[in-house]
């Protein structure tokens, strides 16, 4: 990546970098918590750490926001035509009308049938945000649960089964299944690392962002500006922004757990440093030049080139400190993208 220029259109090459395939991680490790976390410093300076060090890092009053979303089984593996197809459901318009990913692309044009295991899917028009984009009518038989006959969505940079599904779930995930991945930031804490924060006097609470396709669509325009972000459907309830608010008024600060956190939040900033309750969907596009009004700190992944969740990252710690963040971890053989390790540091 290099150095982000002061004015002007932003290339989105600035936020390339070469991520070698041994270096995307393929399996999750045994303890959620032994996870590495590389800490930015406010100097400039990187520590190597543990998940599990996560609590020296804060200090009593401040609170950790977490996405209880829970993942889909939204990938659906059928036939087309008597040859493999594949949909990916993104997001449900209405009962049984999703927006949807299919591969292979050229093959699933409006009008195709996709048929599988007490299932059929009809692709009835376009879906212009991405080229695989297709709106799809998906019809169950009686007593069929899309949920039991699909499979998690793993990214397609994971090659490996994955033995436990639970694996790719938050262990404080809650609630119906409604994305179409998982807040992977939250894939490193357990219920004893939130035990041992609360111990620490750090307030914990959840919202709810179901991530779509504004998450993990690449960046395929020359400029980061011409990105559209898409919307996600997202909730703060009344008990999280309270206590969000609160401790912004108290000295403390707010700490996403994840990128969707950040979103989330800061699409609903009061103008005095906390956050309204409300639910709805969000397009907010945060990159270098946005203002972070509620969140102060961030843990979150190492992620890919050339998308608008390090576009994000970059915003909030300032684009140097993360191309050394990054140079960093490449260097020490750090573990990338969904399964990998993470990083953590406050706000530039």
């Amino acid at each position: 990546m290099r150095a982000i220029p002061e004015l002007g259109t932003t290339p989105t090459d600035l936020f390339d970098y070469r991520l070698p395939p041994e270096a995307i991680a393929q399996q999750p490790l045994a303890d959620r918590s032994s996870s590495r976390m590389l800490v930015l410093g406010a100097d400039g300076d990187l520590a190597d750490d543990l998940v599990r060090g996560l609590p020296a890092q804060l200090r009593p009053g401040d609170c950790v926001v977490l996405n209880d979303t829970r993942v889909r089984a939204a990938r659906l593996r059928g036939r087309a035509d008597g040859r493999a197809a594949e949909i990916l459901l993104v997001s449900e318009l209405s009962p049984g009308r999703h927006l949807a990913l299919v591969r292979p692309a050229r093959r699933l044009q409006p009008g195709a049938m996709v048929t599988g295991p007490g299932w059929r899917a009809q692709m009835t028009a376009a879906w212009s945000a991405h080229p695989g984009g297709r709106v799809v009518l998906v019809e169950a038989e009686p007593g069929i649960d899309l949920n039991a006959v699909g499979e998690l969505p793993l990214p397609p940079y994971i090659r490996e089964p994955l033995a436990d599904p639970e694996r790719y779930q938050t262990v404080y995930s809650a609630g119906p299944p409604l994305s179409a991945a998982a807040p992977t930031a939250g894939l490193h804490l357990t219920h004893a690392l939130l035990a041992e924060l609360s111990r620490c006097g750090v307030g914990i609470c959840s919202v709810r962002l179901e991530v779509g396709l504004a998450t993990f669509s690449p960046i395929r325009e020359a400029s980061i500006e011409a990105h559209q972000m898409h919307r996600e459907r997202f909730r703060i309830g009344p008990e999280a922004a309270s206590q969000i608010t609160r401790t912004r008024a108290r000295g403390g600060r707010v700490v996403a757990v994840g990128t969707t956190v950040v979103r989330c939040l800061e699409s609903c900033p009061d103008g005095r440093g906390g956050v309204l309750a409300q639910a709805g969907e969000t397009e907010l596009y945060l990159r270098p030049g946005s203002s972070f009004q509620v969140v102060d700190g961030l843990l979150t992944n190492f992620h890919q080139p050339r998308s608008s969740l390090l576009v994000l990252v970059s915003a909030f710690f300032g684009g140097p400190r993360v191309r050394a963040a990054y140079a960093h971890a490449l260097a020490q053989s750090y573990r990338f993208l969904s399964f990998g390790d993470c990083m953590f540091g406050w706000a530039a």
